[in-house]
């Protein structure tokens, strides 16, 4: 996780990147992808995590160097994707642009609808202005960005495809060695099949270049496929592998939000998240009870060193 204090520097752009500024955030926060405007106003993708919306904002006014901020298009309204919005709206203006499917519930701060009560995370409230469909353009950067459907991670999740650069902003539909928690499938619904299909519709695309939306852009897309889909025949081998995997991701968030907290505190949170409930019953009511399994998951997150334990405090690593 980046420091707050210290913001993480843009990346150096190849050639078919001109015009773009991709600063990489660390794993609490999304990337943020700037698509400058030739004058008409550059267009951010993406706002990152409300704890570190001041960074944010500074990184993003840098890297504008005085252009106008015409707007922020979420690819998914996960928390570290969109927990921005609202400062970056407030001190530099602009329009919101969200997923079609995440429109009303937005509109309506429904954090049902938008998981932050089913996985017990932060969201600050921001007020969208436009919906994008899958199939509409976006003209942002003097490029045309074709929005494409990316159900898996989440139901609601598009890319963003510049066909003349091959250009393709991925989210968490495919990063260079993997790809998101696919959500449904810790609530028992179907999710595989979907992010199947998103990756071969990735590998259709014929795209030179990745901007996922946590690590470096890469290049390499045929190996990034190939590493995803073996990942995924993991999980579809072995769907409780994936729902333990993606209960740790739950707690390490949860730790990296908080960055320190005391273990009734860290309890008691786990007891009443949604979504940690969910998985813990579908896996079987695993240690009898949440708490020891919770328990138990925290001393597989410490033992691999994502997380720390000192005098009955749980710390980010």
């Amino acid at each position: 996780m980046p420091d707050i204090t210290n913001p993480a520097a843009p990346i150096a752009p190849h050639p078919a990147l001109q015009g773009l500024t991709v600063l990489q955030r660390g794993w609490l926060s999304s990337n943020n992808v700037l698509l400058h405007g030739q004058g008409q106003g550059a267009v951010l993708v993406d706002s990152s995590h409300l704890l570190h919306a001041p960074q944010t904002l500074a990184l993003v006014r840098q890297a504008l160097g005085g252009e106008a901020l015409a707007g922020i298009v979420n690819t998914h309204l996960h928390s570290d994707h969109c927990g921005g919005n609202a400062t970056l709206q407030a001190a530099l203006g602009g329009r919101i642009t969200v997923p079609i499917r995440a429109f009303d519930a937005a509109r309506a701060w429904d954090e049902d609808r938008l998981s932050y009560r089913h996985t017990g995370q932060r969201c600050q409230r921001f007020h969208p202005d436009a919906a994008l469909a899958p199939g509409q353009s976006l003209s942002a950067g003097g490029r045309q960005w074709q929005a494409l459907a990316a159900p898996g991670h989440d139901p609601d999740s598009l890319l963003l495809f510049d066909a003349r650069h091959g250009v393709l902003v991925s989210a968490d539909a495919l990063w260079e060695n993997g790809f998101g928690v696919v959500f449904p499938e810790l609530e028992g619904e179907p999710g595989f099949d979907d992010v199947a299909a998103v990756l071969d519709h990735i590998e259709s695309l014929g795209a030179t270049w990745v901007i996922p939306g946590h690590g470096a852009p890469f290049s390499d897309v045929a190996g990034a496929l190939h590493r995803a889909r073996q990942r995924l025949t993991a999980f579809r081998a072995d769907p409780a592998r994936h729902r333990r995997h993606g209960l740790k991701v739950l707690v390490k968030y949860h730790l990296m939000e908080e960055q320190q907290q005391a273990w009734p505190d860290f309890l008691s949170w786990f007891s009443a998240t949604p979504l940690c409930q969910a998985v813990w019953l579908q896996l079987g009511s695993p240690d009898g009870t949440p708490s020891a399994f919770a328990e138990h998951i925290v001393h597989e997150l410490v033992r691999g060193g994502a997380l720390h334990w000192r005098e009955g405090w749980l710390f980010d690593a």
